[in-house]
């Protein structure tokens, strides 16, 4: 029997949903939009097709858009200005500086600039350490994605067995993390972990997150498992391809005869990003305006 293959569409579309619902009722209440700040700086081509979608999908949720696009030549002083006034503008609710920035600018500074508040992506210094100890913060949306979607699939995750393969600061710690707060057993593996096959052959769970194409192969994998691969490689293109296809980093076709549930690359975790990034984003615009959200509303 062949394993179910999860599908991160779907769920991104049922979760769109609700940010739609609960934006237009914040509308009504607050008399304003709940608005998303992204920041861009440079041009990046892969950021530049993200950044787009982000703004597509914002203002399909009925939520305001405001973009910021700035060049590749930027000061670090005036990017940090920027964040800054959009710390302080009532309007904007959620911010989200696009990475990976130019090299002459310090990410870590940049990001200690966000108002952990309104820091929708869960990155902030502020934000991670609240994560960490237990406590009410926004959270990294692929992970927390990831949470919602093993959530809904299997209910209370108590006691289970789960392995996070990579130890990235926006995929790997945090899925750890939140793993923890449900009350898995948590394992953090990477490419230098002793024995790999053998610490995977004994997790109900499988987070993979180590960019590696096809690196996590199917026996490694107990049987049953519930397999999340969030690595998003295009391979070399083959003979007459013009591009080489989008994989894993687990070996699809070789995983579906061993595990119990899976993830497809694309179609799968990836999909998810943006519809738990709108999640966070009118989560923080309740919260900002004062007005209550219950817990179960999304």
């Amino acid at each position: 029997m062949g394993a179910e293959i999860i599908d991160g569409k779907a769920f991104a579309a049922g979760l769109r949903a609700k940010v739609g619902r609960l934006a237009a009722e914040f509308e009504q209440r607050a008399g304003r939009k709940a608005g998303l700040a992204v920041v861009l700086v440079g041009e990046d081509a892969a950021s530049q097709v993200y950044v787009a979608a982000k703004g597509k999908a914002t203002l399909a949720a009925g939520m305001a858009s405001f973009e910021h696009r700035l060049p590749a030549d930027t000061p670090q002083g005036e990017l940090i200005a920027l964040v800054e006034r959009l710390n302080a503008d009532p309007a904007v609710d959620g911010i989200l500086v696009q990475l990976p920035l130019p090299q002459h600018l310090d990410e870590k500074t940049v990001i200690a600039a966000i108002d952990p508040d309104k820091d929708v992506d869960g990155i902030t210094p502020v934000n991670a350490g609240r994560l960490v100890l237990g406590m009410e913060a926004p959270v990294s949306c692929t992970p927390l994605g990831c949470l919602m979607i093993l959530q809904q699939r299997l209910g209370d995750l108590s006691g289970m067995d789960a392995v996070v393969v990579g130890r990235s600061i926006l995929f790997g710690k945090p899925m750890a993390q939140l793993l923890l707060g449900a009350n898995c057993t948590v394992t953090m593996a990477h490419s230098r972990t002793r024995d790999l096959p053998e610490v995977l052959r004994r997790a109900d769970i499988v987070v993979a997150a180590i960019g590696q194409p096809e690196f996590i192969r199917g026996e490694w994998l107990k049987p049953g498992a519930i397999v999340l691969d969030g690595g998003i490689n295009r391979l070399p293109p083959a003979e007459g391809e013009a591009k080489g296809r989008l994989v894993g980093d687990v070996a699809y076709d070789e995983a579906l005869g061993h595990v119990g549930a899976i993830t497809p690359v694309p179609g799968g975790v990836g999909a998810t990003t943006i519809a738990v990034l709108l999640r966070n984003a009118i989560v923080a615009a309740y919260r900002h305006a004062g007005l209550p959200l219950a817990t179960d509303a999304i």
